[in-house]
């Protein structure tokens, strides 16, 4: 479940208002965006997924908040971890899809 939109990270870029299929979140002009339906997070991880800034964390449980803190989440990089964990982001990431090799079978059966 979406947890925290870090104000200290966050550009108001409205990128995870956008991507959220659920519409969790609401713009606010000239100011970051709010968690403005919590429970309708069904836990997709897109906007973390998203940010460019690594502003968000989504909780991996579901069902009810952790209660973690922001500060207690960046002390331990857990600030848009999901995006660094999937190679979205950080030194020499490279997309998953690069790492799969599926396309072998393919081209086998090609030939």
């Amino acid at each position: 479940m979406i947890e925290i939109v870090s104000a200290d990270r966050c550009t108001g870029c409205d990128i995870c208002v956008e991507v959220c299929p659920t519409r969790v979140f609401d713009a606010v002009p000239d100011a970051i965006p709010v968690i403005a339906r919590q429970a309708d997070c069904q836990t997709c991880f897109m906007c973390e997924l998203y940010c460019p800034a690594e502003a968000l964390y989504v909780a991996p449980l579901a069902d009810a908040p952790s209660g973690a803190t922001e500060a207690a989440l960046a002390g331990r990089g857990l600030l848009g971890s999901y995006r660094r964990a999937v190679g979205w982001q950080g030194a020499g990431a490279r997309p998953s899809a690069a790492h799969d090799r599926s396309h072998a079978l393919l081209e086998s059966l090609a030939r």
